[in-house]
């Protein structure tokens, strides 16, 4: 549990427009609405028709057709991440059901797509807060911490912008130095795919990624206007303001 709320945000905010799953949202809904409902395998993952067209029209580079067909011929559920991503936020929230071969959504859905800043609320609260990140880790490790912890810390160390180890070695005291040490892996997949990846996914968190080399090349985050209009946390008394040049 944690004690942080989201801040409500105006339905109409251009800084929606930030978060990926959000937009992935609105469109798999409007696709469903047009559709009759997602196709169903029988196993009742998304078809891959669906996982085709969602790999064409999300803004999800690392996830496109471009990326995605250029390993494999078809995509399946499990190939496109942001699609599995979905499946499990439509129904842990009970945005509609599996009913004779396809994923309808329901008029809870439908109501929350009118307003995007509501929409955005609950869908926040819910992949953040009670959502099942360790599905989506490279390694079945949880690191010690909740919310009110990576929060508050990324609040002061991304305020001008923080890579992957600098947030590590605050948050563990894992250095760059043991990187050839397994126990620095579990830490650093766990705060990549539970903490940071959520953020970013969301629109609260910016990735950059910055280095020449595949060898050098880190990921950069900063926090995004999504992330100062949403959240009041213990640590904003002490920040800087940002100057803007």
């Amino acid at each position: 549990m944690t004690s942080i709320k989201i801040h409500p945000i105006e339905r109409d905010d251009p800084d929606l427009d930030g978060s990926r799953l959000l937009d992935a949202i609105c469109k798999t809904v409007r696709y469903a609405n047009e559709q009759g409902g997602i196709g169903l395998t029988q196993s009742k993952a998304f078809n891959r028709k669906f996982c085709h067209w969602a790999s064409e029209s999300f803004n999800w580079k690392e996830y496109s057709a471009d990326e995605l067909l250029s390993i494999q011929k078809v995509l399946n559920e499990q190939d496109v991440m942001p699609v599995m991503l979905l499946h499990e936020l439509f129904v842990g929230m009970r945005l509609g059901r599996h009913s004779k071969g396809k994923f309808q959504f329901n008029k809870k859905a439908y109501a929350l797509i009118e307003d995007k800043g509501a929409l955005f609320s609950a869908i926040a609260n819910y992949y953040l807060f009670e959502f099942d990140h360790s599905n989506f880790q490279r390694r079945p490790f949880v690191a010690p911490g909740n919310w009110d912890v990576f929060l508050n810390v990324i609040n002061v160390e991304a305020h001008g912008g923080a890579t992957e180890p600098d947030l590590l070695e605050v948050l563990y005291g894992c250095s760059s130095q043991d990187a050839a040490a397994e126990g620095y892996w579990h830490y650093a997949s766990f705060l990549h795919w539970h903490v940071l990846t959520p953020l970013y996914w969301i629109g609260f968190l910016d990735r950059i990624q910055v280095g020449d080399s595949f060898r050098d090349r880190e990921n950069f985050y900063i926090k995004t206007p999504l992330w100062q209009k949403c959240f009041r946390l213990e640590t904003d008394g002490g920040l800087e303001p940002i100057l803007v040049h």
